[in-house]
């Protein structure tokens, strides 16, 4: 019984619609103009919120510092966590060799900095005490999105001690947002 019900509704659109007129025709482009109007009034609420929420993200990510901080300093009573981290990771241990995991022993600390404009970016700070593979003391790694919304990011330059390079280099130009 619903289905000639509902071809019967499909017939008399059909006859309204051919049956159209001019004046019709000026009230559909009147609604259109109105509904650009109101969408325009939810991409400035859009826009607000975004702004708002960006506030409400810095303000939390300064309340946060303090227990990043204590996090950091639990971790480094840990032996080998960040090595252990690494290579107990699915998709990063994929990428380490036997050399690689021996540089990471000397993994002490992570940080993730925001930059204070969050929907621009953050870096990553690798820390490293004295090692038999890299002269750096801080391997970093920023990651950006421009206005367009376009990723791109930048590598410090790895210091190789003589014939030491390794997969590592692949870790912190491709996998460290994983780690964190």
């Amino acid at each position: 019984m619903s289905a000639p019900a509902a071809k019967a509704s499909k017939k008399e659109l059909n006859s309204n619609h051919d049956g159209a007129d001019e004046t019709s025709e000026k009230e559909q482009q009147e609604a259109i103009e109105h509904i650009d109007e109101v969408q325009n009034e939810i991409d400035r609420l859009n826009e607000q919120a975004s702004e708002e929420i960006l506030k409400v993200e810095q303000k939390y990510n300064k309340l946060r510092q303090p227990f990043f901080q204590k996090r950091s300093e639990l971790i480094a009573k840990i032996p080998n966590f960040w090595v252990t981290t690494f290579v107990n990771h699915p998709q990063v241990s994929a990428l380490l060799g036997e050399e690689d995991e021996e540089a990471l022993h000397y993994l002490t600390r992570v940080e993730v900095i925001e930059f204070e404009d969050i929907k621009s970016g953050y870096r990553i700070d690798f820390y490293f005490d004295e090692n038999p593979y890299f002269e750096n003391k801080t391997l970093s790694k920023e990651f950006h999105l421009n206005e367009s919304g376009d990723p791109s990011s930048k590598s410090t330059e790895i210091k190789w001690k003589a014939g030491k390079v390794s997969v590592l280099y692949e870790l912190s130009i491709t996998c460290v947002c994983v780690c964190c």
